[in-house]
């Protein structure tokens, strides 16, 4: 009896099974945890700000509100989420990198957070979460790194509250060819090796940028967040396109 191959999924520019892409991932930024904010800076020039306040200003959450932040770690969007709604919520951060969610405890620690946070990790295409849990699902610059972005996305659906709000924050497709020239230059030729200037991983770095280009573009993925039941999609380029605000609803 012949043995169905496993399917392969890519790891960056290289195709890897399935099964190892996970662990591949966590192996990334288990390596860049500690120097990942700072990373994000260097790398973004600081605007990685900008686009997470972008996110949570067309959130524009209320108070009450319970969200659930996937593949937020170091609980950037979590603090900015507890700041908008003056502490009167409740946010989920759900990691699969252990060593992420030890940094953003120590964040949390240090802004008196503490209360109003769980960490949990896991994994985004299985949420040990219960149906119809949250009003609110995030995830900033995390789900090109999920190996079936069609389950995370069915995930999200399903731990929605009708009426619940998702909104995806990740690179995109820069749209000008000359631009996107540019961006590529600086991405292959600035990025890794300020990844090993600064936190002493330049095969992490180089993972990362090739992740955002094997990412479906701003259309394709909008219709892949359609294809498991969500309505009224909707996407915002940001900087020229370089980052994309998906946002959709579970009516």
């Amino acid at each position: 009896m012949t043995e169905t191959p496993e399917p392969g999924t890519h790891f960056g520019f290289e195709t890897v099974p399935e099964h190892e892409k996970a662990g591949r991932v966590r192996g990334v930024f288990t390596s860049v945890a500690a120097k990942y904010d700072l990373m994000n800076d260097a790398m973004s020039l600081g605007i990685h700000r900008l686009w997470k306040d972008a996110l949570l200003d067309w959130l524009a959450p209320r108070p009450g509100t319970r969200l659930l932040d996937v593949a937020g770690g170091t609980g950037d969007v979590a603090f900015r989420f507890l700041d908008r709604v003056k502490g009167e919520g409740h946010v989920t951060v759900l990691d699969m990198t252990e060593h992420m969610l030890v940094e953003g405890r120590a964040r949390a620690e240090a802004r008196a957070h503490g209360a109003a946070i769980d960490w949990v990790t896991g994994d985004a295409m299985a949420l040990p979460f219960a149906d119809a849990t949250f009003d609110a699902y995030t995830i900033s610059f995390g789900i090109r790194n999920v190996t079936r972005i069609e389950e995370a996305l069915a995930e999200a659906f399903r731990v929605l509250k009708p009426g619940g709000r998702l909104l995806v924050l990740e690179f995109s497709r820069v749209p000008n060819d000359g631009l996107r020239r540019l961006y590529d230059l600086y991405s292959f030729n600035v990025i890794p090796p300020l990844g090993q200037a600064l936190a002493g991983d330049r095969a992490s770095y180089q993972y990362l940028v090739e992740s955002i280009r094997r990412f479906p573009d701003q259309e394709r993925f909008a219709a892949m967040i359609r294809a498991v039941g969500f309505d009224l999609v909707k996407y915002r380029n940001l900087s020229m396109g370089i980052a994309a605000l998906h946002s959709a609803w579970k009516i």
